[in-house]
């Protein structure tokens, strides 16, 4: 067993003069003392990747610069579902005794300390060397090629992913630390500058600064206990040009496994946090997860469904596309909003009800996967 027993986030968008360290160091601290614990007391630690700051032994860097000496350290690199990844192994950590508090941390100042054109170049490194790079596709243009061939299948418009960015955006608006506070309309998003078709601007996640942290605990630390019920992993390609079939990609895998291991149903879940670097991206896990049937995800939105008064409330601190995504931490803000749903410590973003919730992280092009499903304990 293992529990989720504090966590920590910084506000994201421009944090001018913030290392990706020092934006780390901020969100572990606030995450630690969310769980009433000491950086003594942190044996275990495990940290994400940095494009601005790649250095090859991270996770030791980073223990230096936030002085604690933990018994075990480990980075981890699967892209977006970094964040939950290394939540899983956190999980298998202090199940199996290797340690007692596992502090995951992640963070970058990816806006402000690195150039638009180094981003991009460090992005699209996902791409094949031989097949993709040299053709001079970035990671919206791969998402791109992606929404074409979905929406040619199962009827999805570009009217319909717009309604996901309109969701978060509303989301947003509630949460003091997103990067973005305007509201916009479907026509908004219909009417912002293309940057893949059919994706444009407002489809497609900022470039942030931010840093995102929780605690992983064998026993609870405070009166309400937060559970990792169960988790799995699927990895079914890292290249487009090798991609399985839509209707084979791999959440439909791990969200099967995910349920096997933890005896949950969809139908248990009363919380959903879900990747959602574009509106493509968000759209296609709703319905690979079982959240939506196949093209029907849009108009579920439309119904008010995943709302925050909804009958599935998603990503309620606004999710990437309007939160804001720094790299690992981007998506480590999804849990670290779902733990506080589930604590009853959101404000006026609280849900009726987040006591089972379920969290899904999407790397590389649909590549990797980790469904997790959380449970509150008392």
């Amino acid at each position: 067993m293992s529990f989720i027993t504090g966590v920590g986030l910084t506000s994201y968008g421009k944090h001018e003069g913030s290392s990706s360290l020092d934006l780390m160091s901020k969100a572990a601290e606030l995450a630690i003392a969310d769980a009433g614990l000491k950086r003594s007391e942190i044996d275990g630690i495990l940290c994400g990747y940095s494009t601005v700051s790649p250095h090859i032994m991270l996770a030791t860097v980073f223990a230096e610069h936030f002085g604690i000496q933990p018994s075990y350290a480990h980075a981890v690199q699967v892209g977006g579902a970094t964040g939950l990844a290394m939540t899983m192994l956190a999980h298998h950590l202090v199940d199996a005794g290797v340690a007692k508090h596992v502090l995951v941390v992640g963070g970058e100042n990816r806006l402000t300390g690195q150039s638009r054109d180094a981003s991009i170049q460090a992005l699209a490194q996902v791409g094949h060397p031989d097949y993709e790079v040299t053709l001079g596709p970035t990671i919206p243009a791969y998402y791109g090629l992606v929404a074409s061939r979905y929406m040619h299948e199962y009827g999805v418009t570009q009217e319909d992913l717009a309604e996901f960015a309109v969701l978060m955006r509303a989301h947003a608006l509630t949460h003091p630390g997103a990067q973005f506070h305007e509201p916009i309309t479907v026509a908004d998003v219909m009417a912002s500058k293309p940057v893949a078709m059919p994706l444009k601007l407002l489809d497609c996640c900022p470039v942030s600064d931010g840093g995102a942290a929780f605690v992983v605990s064998r026993e609870p630390t405070g009166a309400t206990g937060i559970r990792v019920r169960g988790c799995a992993q699927t990895h079914t390609h890292q290249h487009v040009t090798a991609a399985p079939r839509l209707s084979e990609l791999g959440a439909e895998i791990a969200i099967a496994k995910a349920k096997a291991a933890s005896g949950v149903a969809i139908s248990d879940v009363r919380y959903a946090a879900v990747y959602d670097s574009f509106t493509i991206t968000l759209a296609m896990l709703l319905e690979d997860l079982g959240l939506a049937g196949r093209g029907e995800a849009a108009a579920r939105v439309r119904a008010g469904h995943f709302g925050r008064d909804g009958a599935m409330p998603l990503n309620t601190h606004g999710g990437l596309l309007s939160y804001g995504h720094c790299g690992v931490g981007g998506a480590m803000a999804h849990l670290v909003e779902t733990h506080l749903q589930m604590t009853e410590r959101a404000g006026p973003r609280q849900v009726r009800d987040a006591s089972i919730a379920l969290l899904h992280g999407d790397g590389g092009v649909l590549s990797s996967h980790v469904s997790m499903f959380l449970e509150r304990v008392r």
